[in-house]
């Protein structure tokens, strides 16, 4: 995925921290809609695929965030995009737990998402300090 980088950010921690996010949230979601892609015996589906899709558009707008807060030049503006970055994250981790509840195989791998989600946001709060 490129989102025509300066080649400083490509190097930086958290936006390849954010790519590995993306990357596993893709494959969580992919190994869950399998499992959740059944209609119960009332005709109805199960309410946790759209939370599956979820966290691949909420780890799919992690990168744009930080590509956007580094190439603001103006304080204000940053901050909108940090503070973006803290709810996705934020909801990010709440769709993990929620997940861990659905009836699938695949909620055992959502603790490493959410491992990966602690990371990033330890590396969120030393790189805020350098913007």
């Amino acid at each position: 995925m490129n989102y025509n980088l300066p080649s400083h950010l490509s190097d930086l921690p958290i936006y390849k921290k954010a790519m590995d996010i993306i990357m596993l949230s893709r494959s969580i979601s992919t190994y869950l809609n399998n499992d959740l892609n059944y209609l119960n015996e009332d005709g109805t589906e199960d309410n946790d695929i759209y939370f599956s899709g979820d966290i691949v558009q909420q780890s799919t707008n992690l990168a744009p965030e930080i590509i956007n807060a580094e190439r603001e030049r103006y304080s204000d503006k940053k901050h909108k995009h940090l503070e973006s970055l803290d709810r996705l994250t934020s909801k990010l981790y709440s769709n993990c737990r929620r997940l861990e509840r659905s009836k699938s195989n695949g909620r055992d791998y959502l603790p490493i998402l959410k491992g990966e989600l602690r990371t990033f946001k330890k590396l969120q709060r030393s790189w805020m300090l350098t913007l």
